[in-house]
């Protein structure tokens, strides 16, 4: 049940690009992390050229785009081998949709406790514990 939020911003906008990077992002928790697509929410955010900065230079002038990626993830539920793969695959497919990317483009992949985090008013560890009595 991961929340992700990606903003990011490219030289090239179009239109029908803000549902393919929550598509992307979606499918490679799923693909990655193993993480259910029907529990899964994304926040993309476009950004303007103009707000976006690295060393106080804007990427889209120097013809590149740029993204942060967040995504919650209950704690001790992936690898780190798992963890690589997404981060790699997020980088490899935000070019795709960008264009040729700033190296300080990010992602975080942020493992939350799970007595911290949870949605519909229940913890990740309350939803465990109610699925595995005794």
């Amino acid at each position: 049940m991961p929340m992700i939020g990606v903003r990011y911003v490219t030289p090239s906008p179009r239109p029908g690009l803000q549902a393919e990077v929550a598509a992307l992002a979606a499918r490679l928790a799923a693909e990655h992390l193993g993480k259910d697509p029907g529990v899964t929410a994304v926040l993309a955010e476009p950004t303007r050229a103009e707000d976006w900065f690295i060393a106080g230079q804007r990427p889209a002038e120097a013809g590149l785009g740029a993204f942060w990626l967040d995504i919650k993830v209950t704690a001790g539920t992936n690898t780190k081998a798992e963890t690589t793969r997404f981060v790699a695959a997020a980088f490899t497919g935000m070019a795709r949709l960008l264009g040729p990317l700033h190296e300080e483009s990010y992602v975080l992949v942020h493992a939350a406790d799970g007595d911290a985090y949870g949605y519909g008013g229940r913890t990740q560890n309350g939803r465990w514990a109610a699925s595995h009595p005794g």
